[in-house]
């Protein structure tokens, strides 16, 4: 069975595309590589935020839906997305950036031998950085190398991912028999999982809590979480064995940017696999990617209906000069 490769991309739920974009762009310097609609509801935005070329395994993408009410933290929710950067002192200069534009965060802690950050954004969606110093494992991406922060800092790809479960021996259970995850280490009721090659890049941390009540999903939440694999020859061996093990699924998904399988595999936790291509450079050079209203080849005949739902965003960044600071 091929392994999943580890992390492909986190989605979650924002109270504002345009607010998303300038705290994304201006306050966490990545790149906005992908600027397109939710292709299962035409009128939400779809903004896709990654590394300098938008490698797989480095983006967080966002969903506006209009009307949708604040979601609600607690258990059986992926609740924290990880952002991995270089070094344990990038950590010390994200604690003066915070602190300088006002963003809440924790300060600096360590779990499971690693020092992370957490913070939240203006929709209490919350994140962490996480140092790669003594990082082994899966490789991250490239810094947005005209983004507004000093490469040696940078963000350069996703990191663990946490998980709050109400059930954690069968959770557990899910990762290691079907998705063949290993249980690495465990702190209190943390329990650290990964695939692959491991490492920040394809790293799980579930926390068992049977005390919070059940989360609510609403803007300032995830909506899933997707996994790499390399082609869709891999995606249909991992259809036919989630099907095997009992769950549904969605069968092959073509997104144009990448292949997708989804399945919802604990209560309210929907978990995506998705192809590594062809990628976010097929319709846009390098040097305008998500400056221009992106639609997928299926979807480029409604332009103009589409363009009529969804308000205008200023994107573009290749005429401007960000100052590293």
């Amino acid at each position: 069975m091929n392994e999943l490769k580890g992390l492909h991309h986190v989605t979650a739920i924002t109270s504002s595309a345009e607010k998303n974009y300038e705290f994304f762009t201006y306050v966490l310097g990545m790149r906005l590589v992908k600027k397109t609609v939710n292709q299962d509801d035409i009128q939400t935005y779809h903004l896709f935020f990654a590394d300098d070329r938008g490698n797989a395994g480095t983006d967080m993408t966002f969903f506006d839906f209009p009307g949708i009410p604040k979601g609600v933290h607690g258990t059986n929710e992926i609740y924290k997305t990880s952002f991995r950067v270089p070094t344990d002192a990038a950590l010390e200069y994200w604690v003066k950036r915070f602190d300088r534009l006002d963003i809440k965060h924790t300060g600096i802690k360590e779990q499971f031998g690693k020092k992370t950050l957490s913070f939240v954004d203006f929709d209490d969606q919350h994140y962490q950085l996480i140092s790669d110093e003594w990082n082994k494992g899966v490789e991250s991406g490239t810094p947005w190398q005209k983004g507004p922060i000093p490469l040696e800092f940078a963000i350069t790809g996703l990191g663990p991912l946490f998980v709050r479960v109400a059930n954690i021996d069968f959770f557990k259970e899910m990762l290691e028999k079907v998705l063949l995850f290993k249980e690495i280490d465990q702190d209190g009721s943390f329990h650290l999982f990964e695939v692959g090659e491991g490492g920040n890049g394809a790293q799980v941390i579930v926390e068992y809590n049977a005390v919070l009540p059940p989360a609510r999903q609403g803007f300032g939440t995830v909506h899933h979480a997707a996994f790499r694999v390399d082609d869709r020859s891999v995606l249909e061996e991992w259809d036919s064995r989630l099907r095997g093990y009992g769950f549904q699924t969605s069968g092959f998904v073509d997104r144009f940017f990448f292949g997708s399988l989804y399945s919802r595999v604990a209560p309210q936790i929907l978990f995506e696999f998705a192809t590594d291509g062809p990628g976010f450079m097929g319709d846009e050079p390098y040097e305008n990617l998500g400056e221009k209203l992106s639609l997928p080849p299926f979807l480029e005949h409604r332009r103009e209906e589409i363009e009529k739902y969804v308000r205008p965003i200023d994107t573009v960044r290749s005429t401007k000069e960000f100052t590293k600071e």
